[in-house]
């Protein structure tokens, strides 16, 4: 069954929001596309999500991966139900963030570091990546 995770950081600029619906189901024989995380973990997305949201999504996954395979060593799937979210208060980076905080919310995982703050003397936002490198850190992408 879906579970919805509402992710929500307040800032000067008036913040970030996300609500990410997603539920988990042992690997079988489903034949639904899906991205493959690492080893035994699977994320699918629903139609339509840019592929900067997937990228991050897939992120938020990457981070928990080897706990959910030493706790489900048959394998996961996530699968993602739908990813809502006001324009105004969105960057990609948020799904990563909202993945995180349901996937420690659904399996009791330990906090890995990744989250956000508001710099103020940037005036904007500066994520941190716990023990993970930024994966759009090559400047090709920016």
């Amino acid at each position: 069954m879906s579970s919805t995770f509402k992710y929500r950081f307040r800032s000067p600029l008036g913040g970030l929001a996300a609500d990410l619906a997603a539920e988990s189901v042992s690997l079988g024989a489903a034949e639904e596309f899906f991205l493959q995380v690492d080893r035994n973990v699977r994320l699918a997305l629903p139609r339509g999500v840019n592929w900067r949201d997937a990228a991050w999504l897939s992120f938020g996954l990457a981070a928990h991966a080897s706990d959910l395979v030493s706790r489900n060593p048959e394998g996961l799937l996530v699968k993602v139900t739908s990813l809502t979210f006001p324009l105004a208060h969105f960057r990609s980076e948020v799904a990563a963030l909202a993945m995180d905080g349901w996937l420690r919310r659904e399996f009791e995982l330990p906090d890995r570091g990744l989250n956000v703050a508001f710099d103020e003397t940037r005036g904007n936002y500066s994520f941190q990546w716990g023990e993970q490198a930024d994966p759009f850190s090559d400047d090709l992408l920016q």
